[in-house]
């Protein structure tokens, strides 16, 4: 019988573990270890501090998957990335070194999903209801969409300009999913990034949120990333 890596999931902004809900039950079902940890969203070093905690307890191979702002996370883990033998990037950031989430989202217009972004008073960045639901979330049903919008986590504005020092890709192999109706990251922006990085990578007719609208697929493309590690 096969032994099976574990899997930690990393949400992104505006989101919590709670959207990995699906892909946990399956992956669970399946034999799978999983943790979709809460992560404080306020800097990307207490976030990377958050996964490397989760890291050092999963007993053997893990592979890491993140959505979005989450794939910047598990990228910052760089070299040392404890216990991990894969990557899975979900509609993600897989920035390189000396790029930041502020520059890149500044080289062109706003996106439809982040039209109306507001800062709180405390600096934390927020998607307006109408965004979320018309186009982060843009296919999945408009009641679980606003259950989603409901428990968004905020973003620490002070995360966009954090630069990427060696990303974690550059020795890690790495899988890919391409969002192709994404409106908050362009799915060009994502097949460069799964270029780059040399992922293996599929394409899903799917809005940012891959992992809520098309859990099967990014299931699959998970256990595609965990087949390497598992041992008999």
């Amino acid at each position: 019988m096969k032994s099976k890596p574990n899997i930690v999931l990393v949400h992104g902004a505006f989101a919590d573990g709670s959207s990995w809900s699906s892909v946990i039950q399956e992956l669970q079902a399946d034999g799978y270890r999983v943790t979709a940890p809460q992560f404080p969203l306020t800097s990307l070093a207490d976030d990377v501090a958050r996964l490397r905690q989760v890291l050092d307890f999963q007993g053997g191979p893990t592979i890491v998957a993140g959505h979005s702002y989450g794939g910047q996370v598990m990228t910052a883990l760089g070299k040392d990335a404890p216990n991990v033998v894969g990557l899975v990037y979900v509609a993600a950031f897989g920035l390189d070194t000396g790029e930041s989430l502020g520059a890149l989202l500044s080289e062109g217009p706003p996106v439809a999903a982040m039209k109306h972004l507001f800062t709180d008073k405390k600096g934390f960045v927020w998607l307006s209801e109408d965004d979320f639901v018309d186009h982060f979330a843009a296919d999945v049903d408009p009641v679980k969409a606003k259950v989603m919008y409901a428990v968004q986590q905020a973003l620490g504005g002070s995360l966009l300009g954090d630069v990427m020092d060696e990303p974690a890709w550059k020795s890690l192999p790495s899988w890919y999913l391409v969002s192709e109706n994404d409106e908050a990251i362009p799915p060009q922006a994502q097949e460069h990034f799964a270029k780059r990085m040399g992922a293996t990578t599929v394409k899903v007719p799917s809005s940012h949120v891959a992992m809520v609208s098309h859990p099967d697929e990014v299931v699959k493309l998970i256990k595609n990333a965990a087949e390497p590690a598992s041992s008999q």
